[in-house]
């Protein structure tokens, strides 16, 4: 796997806000004094002791780390909520006023509560002991020798070393560098890597992106720049995704329709029908609780709840929730092809000597290029593999100056003191980078491209600036490395999958296109054949975007054309999810809609990715998708049976009311008909699979269907309710025409149920068919007839009901169709 390059910076939103910009060269103000060791002079870093003495004054980066919300936390989200209060000074007036069958109510949502926190706190244990998992490790020097450390264990004055692709976790001050590049884009804007020379600063939140060294902590804990950043960000969140912020928009409603009509169904029943105190109480609660939606913010929070605890099963860490439903709208996947569609290694299949050159020398050259690299890629380190130094007893030349490979140059380069005492200069990169347009070499590595190798180019250079511009100029071509990329065996299984779903798969690389391509194909992508050089990208936004719907492949692309890619197709309104491991994918990542790091990539990547793969699987993307899709998909599903009935309740209170007539029901029916037609139902349809993908405008999509079905709900009911009033005189009129009404509201509200249910399977029947047969019992056992106050009187009056039930069913199926025809499903 190649180290790559992060070049440029860029907003992300939602997260924390951007703070203020920093001169980058500005001095470091430590908090105690710290000594930096003599320019290069290696650091030998702290003893253990001075360790435990800067630990016992404070001085240890103390900063927590919080991937999810505190039991507490927990609690007081699930417990104080605005409906929980109507609710709970509803269920108090029940208790003192009515039998305890009429205050079931409050004894659900004490259970629905419950399960919520209960939910949410296994969600929080996986979210904490993955995020543990997924921890990086900074390597610091104590005692004089390297060791891993967890980041809060950091102390002032640690010397901490650096890496391609490690994070700077704390403020400090270079003390080695080996042709050190960081990229401050995410703190400063700037978008070129910086280059670091020892007593430079460097900036907790910087990337290292090239080269190598160390840094001497002078700014720990709250102390350091980035850590009330990184505190904010690594967050739990459970807000920022169109389905909550659908739900809070559908609650605010309710609540506006609720207060005006529960305030005219107490007046009406309290003082315009002057009825027996306790029993107008009783039916004015009945009246209210039901339109109060409140299962649907917990089931909400269970179904992500769950979803994490299932991925995290699959060693998949959801950093932050609403990623989950993020990647079920996405319809692009833009995959990097090295540790996404490859594995990270890769094995030399030949050495091609060129231009007459010596096969021993060049694989002496190659040796040597090895040892000059304390941090090798995965293509040197099949060099390595394959020239080891001491191979053959040679050792390697003794290096003079190196150069890390950096995906901006797409090269690296050593010079070397040889046996003989001559120095010579050599770089080791791309062949269409160092290699002029037209050379004839360049026909040979495309036929090796074409068959989906790797094909590196050793060129000699003239003794100079490795690092500067023109370093290539003037170079002769030695040898071609041929190198074999490792098929992930799971890959093509994954892009399958994708294509079965819809959604369009964009290999974006920074390896040669043609090569890509290949192993594409090889895969089996759709589309493989359709490659595009990066270097000939148009610039244009629209025409970009025009360019990545035509292609699959793209190669030789560079970390800003990333980005920019991202955004062209975000600009067709596509939903883009991307996938990445090295540092020059963070940017790309922060700015698509969905970003997946791999577990064993960059620490910069899983910082900013919301989604990271632990088991370095790309095989679990299908799981996320699957997971979002079932949670988008069931949570629209479920949403409509409790709207339908906040519709239908609010419209039969406003008709008592305009009617002046007795609330027809008690608290204890309504209980019952929200638990079998809508409590019980909807826990089992929200966590059941759903594969299609998830639609926009989520609020729109709910009440277009809830409305039109809580609008025949409620006439329906009240038209039997009237029809009662008139057929039964005498006491016990009003229990005999609940009866009558709360049927044809048991059997409409199935009918919603049925409909939801589709596309049957034997378990959707069956749960149907449970909850008719629940109703039913109900109805024939005597003691529960009492205990509900449900007994249906004669027989005209019951078959009327079921006949209202019947027409007001066949509204549903007319309606429902005439929305899906006009709206779409």
């Amino acid at each position: 796997m190649t180290q790559r390059a992060l070049d440029s910076s860029g907003e992300h939103t939602p997260g924390p806000p951007r703070p203020a910009m920093i001169d980058a060269g500005a001095e470091l103000d430590p908090v105690h004094p710290v000594d930096l060791p003599p320019s290069g002079h290696r650091a030998t870093g702290l003893t253990t002791a001075e360790v435990a003495e800067r630990v016992a004054r404070g001085e240890v980066n103390d900063v927590p780390v919080r991937s999810s919300r505190s039991l507490t936390e927990i609690v007081r989200a699930n417990v104080f909520t605005r409906f929980n209060l109507i609710i709970g000074v509803l269920w108090v007036i029940m208790l003192f006023v009515a039998p305890i069958q009429d205050s079931l109510f409050g004894f659900v949502i004490v259970a629905n509560t419950g399960i919520g926190i209960i939910q949410e706190w296994r969600a929080k244990r996986t979210l904490d002991s993955l995020a543990v998992i997924g921890e990086a490790k900074p390597t610091v020097r104590r005692d004089g020798s390297p060791v891993e450390v967890s980041t809060h264990e950091i102390v002032l004055g640690d010397v901490i070393e650096l890496g391609p692709g490690d994070k700077v976790v704390v403020d400090g001050t270079v003390a080695e560098a080996d042709s050190l590049e960081v990229d401050e884009s995410l703190l400063t804007g700037e978008a070129d890597p910086v280059l670091k020379r020892p007593g430079d600063p460097v900036m907790s939140g910087s990337f290292v992106v090239a080269g190598g060294g160390a840094f001497t902590a002078t700014k720990v804990g709250r102390e350091a720049y980035a850590a009330q950043l990184a505190e904010e960000a690594s967050r739990f969140t459970l807000v920022h995704s169109e389905l909550r912020s659908g739900i809070s928009t559908i609650l605010k409603y309710v609540t506006w329709m609720m207060v005006p009509t529960a305030i005219g169904l107490i007046i009406s029943q309290l003082v315009v029908k002057d009825n027996n105190f306790k029993d107008s109480v009783a039916r004015t609660v009945g009246g209210i609780v039901p339109m109060i939606p409140e299962g649907l913010v917990l089931l909400t929070s269970v179904a992500f709840a769950i979803g994490v605890v299932r991925l995290g099963r699959k060693q998949c860490l959801v950093q932050e929730l609403p990623a989950i439903e993020g990647l079920a709208r996405v319809d692009v996947v833009c995959l990097d092809k090295t540790g996404t569609l490859t594995e990270g290694g890769m094995d030399i299949t030949e050495v091609r000597p060129l231009n007459g050159s010596d096969e021993a020398y060049v694989h002496q050259v190659l040796r040597s290029l090895g040892s000059s690299d304390p941090r090798p890629n995965a293509s040197l380190q099949a060099i390595i593999d394959a020239y080891p130094a001491g191979g053959d007893g040679k050792a390697a030349w003794a290096v003079t100056e190196a150069m890390p490979f950096s995906s901006a140059r797409k090269y690296s380069g050593a010079t070397f003191t040889e046996a003989d005492g001559t120095s010579s200069a050599w770089l080791l990169g791309a062949p269409d980078v160092l290699l002029p347009e037209g050379d004839p070499t360049l026909d040979e590595i495309d036929h090796l491209n074409q068959q989906g190798l790797r094909v590196l180019l050793l060129a000699r250079v003239p003794s100079g600036e490795l690092d500067a511009p023109d370093a290539a100029e003037g170079d002769v071509p030695t040898a071609l490395v041929v190198l074999e990329q490792r098929l992930r065996p799971d890959a093509a299984e994954t892009l399958k999958y994708f294509a079965q779903q819809n959604v369009a798969t964009k290999v974006i690389s920074g390896d040669n296109a043609v090569s890509v391509g290949a192993v594409a194909g090889k895969l089996g992508l759709a589309g493989a054949e359709n490659t595009l050089d990066a270097r000939r990208m148009p610039t244009d936004p629209d025409e970009m975007a025009t360019a990545m719907e035509q292609n699959a492949v793209f190669g030789r692309v560079t970390p800003q054309q990333k980005r920019d890619m991202v955004a062209a197709l975000q600009s067709r309104g596509h939903t883009v999810a991307m996938t990445g491991d090295g540092v020059n994918d963070v940017l790309a990542l922060k700015d698509a809609d969905i970003g997946v790091s791999m577990g064993s990539g960059s620490e910069a990547t899983r910082a900013v990715a919301q989604i990271v793969l632990l088991n370095n699987s790309f095989a679990t993307l299908p799981s996320v998708v699957a997971e979002g899709r079932r949670v988008i998909g069931n949570i629209t599903r479920v949403a409509t049976l409790f709207l339908t009935k906040t519709v239908y309740s609010v419209l039969l209170a406003i008709l008592v009311v305009c009617s002046q007539v007795e609330y027809p029901f008690l608290p204890r029916h309504l209980t019952l008909l929200a638990t079998l037609t809508i409590g019980v139902p909807a826990f089992f349809l929200a966590l059941a699979p759903n594969k299609e993908r998830a639609q926009p405008h989520f609020v729109r999509r709910v009440m277009r269907y809830a409305i039109p079905s809580g609008v025949i709900a409620a006439a329906a009911t009240f038209t039997t309710y009237l029809l009662a009033r008139h057929h039964y005189s005498g006491p016990g009129a009003l229990e005999a025409e609940t009866s009558a009404a709360t049927l044809t509201l048991f059997l409409v509200a199935m009918w919603v149920l049925a409909i939801i249910a589709r596309p049957y399977t034997w378990w959707r029947i069956g749960l149907v068919a449970a909850m008719g047969l629940g109703f039913l019992i109900v109805l024939v056992v005597p003691w529960l007839q009492e205990f509900f106050a449900l007994k249906l009187v004669g027989t005209t009056m019951p078959w009327a009901a079921v006949g209202i039930a019947v027409a007001a069913a066949a509204a549903l199926e007319f309606s429902w169709r005439l929305v899906g025809r006009r709206f779409g499903a």
